[in-house]
């Protein structure tokens, strides 16, 4: 059944008909029939669903619409929003995982039907998950119940962090009263159900072919993907670092839960004990949701400002998995000065992150383990002095870990880690463990080298807790005293404190170097274009991309998918810089495009002409957003032919379009001449010269500055001789 109150935008209709938005203008404008605007606004129109694929099944332009992306249009164009529409798909979602007949039951007949039993049907199974809280709430506030657990939340991958004090939960020094905690999830009414009938039989119907948790999962990734300035997401692969560093925990906590990827890295085993909290509504609601999909830990969770209204004030966990909302000052430094949780002292208004680390020690049994995302700033900032020589002193605090740049949000700063443990008594002579994995960076914006920094922490750690001396790792982690850092400032930025690192450019491999950048000199100078030739311009007949496709002659792919194997990704920068696949995406129910010899890649963004021929290092990965994917017919198009044509700047110049921000490039208006195939192939030979000086030089530029930075290094370090 479709609904008609389902809007979509231009870009939907894009994706819908698989062309660019370019095309859907030139449709409004050549087509009179095309359907009208039925809401948005005069420069982002909106228009119905039913209409658009009603109008490009009669334009033969769509066979079908694609079930995945019905459902998902069906969501984000719902009445009352897409986060409510998503929370509602959970709901229906949990109960086809958990009572499946339950649900065919309530599903057969009509939507009035339907959104009448559901509620009902959802009590049932929200009671044994969540607790009776979830299933009778209304959004009122609920007491803890004895163990500390109030109201129902969960976890998992890739999560959000959103502000915890914001405006819908901050409170005023001169208001009266505390901030309150609610249920993280409420049972809808049938009113309230009513307008997602429609997209709950569709979603229902999706599970069927994907299983309940992959299309919560897959409508979820879309969400957040399609407002990527609302939420700040914790990569998953350092949520399962962080788990790691806390080991093993039956009960776990994370306060500031965003969409759960810290609990759900660490939710490994039925018996655990969840509980979460976030002062966004909507985020502690589908968190929930999503980790009682995930997992048959017992959730427990609530919704409100964690400093000011802690959820969970009886509850002695195991581990705190936290990445906390950085740099806030009204995170109720005026409400809270006799709190009892600020043990190691009061947090200046300028330290929220201070108070985030008090609440985790708070909240921890003794001997339990703390792992906290942090700022650098924090571990050097005067105002917070006092508070970090307390936690030395005492043993709170076992370590401080340097994150390369851009391991998580904001990408352009390295975040630190800091590892706690609740004292069970005063060591006699604490250290602190000191670790700078920032050398483990990737370059441009395909993230770390995770599988380093993975190992090279978590070596550290472990080698820390053992008896024993500690053996030091210049350059990358170090035990320290605490006696060496209780000065005046108490900075625990760990570079600051680490041996530097063995000359890795000393005199010995900086003569390499440069023996290397010789050589590689020397054949730039053999690869060297011979004399061009003048010619007279040529008239061929043109062909185009979008032609050649529709023709069968090459397929046409778009990346932005990583599927189910974790594979290397080749990114837009890989493609752009020339070098491996660096890159990283999100686990996706969606099958990634995976590349094979011959193919080429071409970036849409940036107005550069670049195209790139898969060679051996590069087959097999998977294709990075911004990407598209040629795979010519051998027996009709020659790669490097195809390749060298389309990084003609004319040619796209003629295919781009400009947006206020970007220049992209629409991959179908490229153009090709109409050549034989030998023809083409004495091109495309040409073509692969060029491609190979042009890596030469890039190897060059490479090696050169690896020579002059470790010429810089060594001479101001005293490994190198001025002579």
């Amino acid at each position: 059944m479709q609904d008609n109150a389902t809007e979509v935008t231009a870009a939907g209709i894009a994706r819908l008909a698989g062309v660019g938005r370019a095309a859907v203008s030139n449709w409004r404008r050549r087509h009179a029939d095309f359907p009208r605007p039925v809401g948005g606004t005069e420069t982002s129109p909106s228009f119905a669903l039913a209409e658009v694929e009603s109008w490009l099944r009669k334009q033969g332009k769509l066979a079908e619409v694609p079930l995945r992306e019905r459902v998902w249009q069906q969501l984000s164009g719902h009445p009352d929003g897409p986060v409510t529409a998503l929370t509602h798909a959970g709901c229906a979602l949990l109960l086809i995982h958990d009572r499946p007949p339950v649900w065919l039951e309530v599903s057969a007949g009509s939507d009035e039907r339907l959104a009448d039993m559901l509620p009902g049907a959802l009590r049932e199974v929200f009671a044994p998950r969540f607790g009776a809280e979830a299933a009778t709430s209304t959004r009122a506030a609920t007491p803890a119940d004895d163990t500390g657990s109030a109201p129902t939340a969960v976890n998992t991958p890739g999560s959000v962090h959103t502000p915890a004090p914001d405006a819908r939960t901050a409170v005023s020094p001169q208001d009266a009263g505390p901030v309150m905690s609610h249920p993280a999830l409420h049972t809808p009414t049938a009113p309230e159900l009513l307008p997602s009938a429609p997209l709950l039989r569709g979603v229902a119907e999706l599970a069927a072919e994907l299983g309940a948790r992959q299309t919560f999962e897959f409508l979820l990734g879309r969400h957040l993907d399609a407002n990527p300035r609302q939420y700040t997401l914790t990569p998953a692969e350092l949520a399962g670092l962080m788990a790691d560093l806390a080991g093993p925990a039956r009960t776990v906590l994370d306060p500031a839960c965003g969409t759960g990827a810290l609990l759900r890295a660490a939710a490994t085993r039925p018996d655990q004990r969840l509980y979460a909290q976030d002062s966004a509504p909507e985020l502690a609601a589908l968190t929930t949701l999503r980790l009682a999909l995930h997992t048959w830990s017992t959730v427990r969770g609530a919704t409100g400002d964690t400093l000011r209204a802690d959820a969970h004030p009886h509850v002695h966990a195991d581990a705190v998995l936290c990445h906390p909302p950085f740099n806030e000052r009204n995170w109720g430094h005026d409400e809270l000065a006799y709190d009892p949780r600020w043990e190691y002292g009061f947090p200046a208004r300028t330290e929220s992150e201070l108070a985030w680390v008090q609440h985790a020690l708070a909240r921890l049994k003794d001997g339990g383990a703390g792992v906290l995302l942090m700022p650098p700033a924090a571990a050097s900032r005067r105002s917070g002095r006092r508070i970090r020589a307390d936690l030395l002193r005492r043993g709170a605090l076992r370590a401080v870990i340097a994150l390369p740049v851009g391991a998580a949000p904001p990408y352009n700063i390295p975040l630190h880690l800091w590892v706690l443990r609740r004292p069970e008594r005063a060591p006699a002579q604490p250290e602190v463990l000191l670790v700078d994995v920032g050398q483990f960076a990737g370059e441009g914006r395909g993230g770390p080298d995770w599988r380093a920094v993975r190992e090279a922490v978590l070596d550290a750690w472990q080698s820390f807790g053992r008896p024993g001396r500690f053996t030091e790792r210049p350059g990358l982690a170090r035990a320290l005293p605490v006696i060496e850092l209780l000065d005046d400032d108490v900075d625990l930025a760990p570079a600051r404190h680490l041996p530097p690192p063995t000359a890795a450019d000393g005199a010995e491999q900086l003569t390499a170097v440069r023996e290397l950048l010789g050589e590689t000199l020397r054949l730039t100078a053999d690869l060297t274009p011979r004399r061009a030739d003048t010619a007279h311009p040529a008239r061929w007949p043109l062909t185009t991309i979008g032609e050649l496709a529709r023709g069968g002659a090459l397929m046409l792919r778009t990346g932005g998918n990583g599927g189910h194997a974790r594979v290397p990704v080749l990114t837009d920068h890989d493609v752009l810089s020339g070098t491996d696949p660096s890159g990283t995406l999100p686990e996706s129910d969606e099958e990634a495009v995976l590349t094979e010899p011959g193919d080429v890649v071409v970036p849409v963004l940036g107005g550069g002409s670049v195209a790139r021929v898969i060679d051996t290092a590069a087959t097999g990965a998977a294709l990075g957003r911004n990407l598209v994917l040629l795979r010519p017919d051998p027996a009709a198009l020659d790669p490097w032919f195809l390749a060298g044509f389309l990084r003609g700047t004319a040619n796209n110049r003629q295919a781009s379009s400009y947006a206020s921000t970007a220049t992209r490039l629409d991959v179908r208006r490229l153009q090709l001449p109409r050549l034989p195939l030998d023809e083409q192939r004495r091109y495309g030979e040409r073509f692969r010269a060029l491609d190979e000086f042009e890596r030469a030089l890039r190897h060059a530029g490479r090696l050169g500055e690896r020579l002059v930075r470790g010429m810089y290094d060594g001479l101001t370090d005293g490994t190198v001789a001025p002579d």
